[in-house]
């Protein structure tokens, strides 16, 4: 193989100083219905109210565009993560805080994204709900149609979700609600991305 990545006159640590923000991904993990979508675009929201340049990336919207091709098999998961970790390596060297709510139910997957952006460029938020409080929510009806056996390869229901062992931050949606769960991730955030 024949690549010679070019090397540009823009570094990272340029842009940040640019953008007076520390580059940085906030991976949200949790099952479908945990809240991860709602917390990142409340996050996203309150971050840019406060100068930050973000970007969000959620697993809807990826999905039906960038990882269209692929499936909901294990392998097809595994593929969906790792390019969603090079797509927010590409954001975190243009200097933004990237956002990524993705249910990633397999700790070897999100340890692959820590290692591809760099584990001091990486927060890992784990949306902790239990499953039954998730059913219950099931805003998109999925967990009904996985039930009834409509939905193949569903997380927490014929797939498995493996909780992360050491999160940066966990947020239980079963007990505290979007703005004290908003406010405990500015707490922990804002430190680590500076500027604003």
């Amino acid at each position: 193989m024949y690549l010679y990545p070019t090397q540009t006159k823009v570094t990272r640590a340029q842009r940040e100083a640019l953008l007076k923000q520390r580059a940085t991904l906030i991976w949200f993990t949790g099952l479908s219905g945990s809240g991860k979508s709602t917390l990142s675009v409340q996050l996203e929201a309150v971050l840019h109210s406060k100068g930050y340049l973000t970007y969000l990336l959620d697993g809807d919207n990826i999905r039906s565009g960038l990882n269209k091709d692929l499936s909901f098999t294990d392998e097809g998961r595994v593929e969906n993560i790792r390019r969603i970790g090079e797509v927010s390596k590409l954001f975190v060297d243009a200097g933004f805080v990237v956002l990524s709510a993705f249910i990633s139910p397999f700790r070897a997957d999100r340890d692959m994204v820590r290692t591809i952006v760099g584990p001091e460029n990486h927060i890992e938020v784990f949306v902790d709900c239990p499953l039954q409080v998730c059913e219950q929510r099931d805003t998109k009806g999925l967990y009904k149609k996985a039930r009834a056996g409509q939905i193949r390869n569903f997380t927490g229901i014929d797939s498995p979700y493996e909780p992360p062992e050491h999160p940066d931050i966990v947020i239980r949606t079963a007990e505290q609600s979007v703005d004290d769960s908003v406010k405990a991730l500015l707490d922990f955030v804002l430190p680590r991305i500076g500027g604003g």
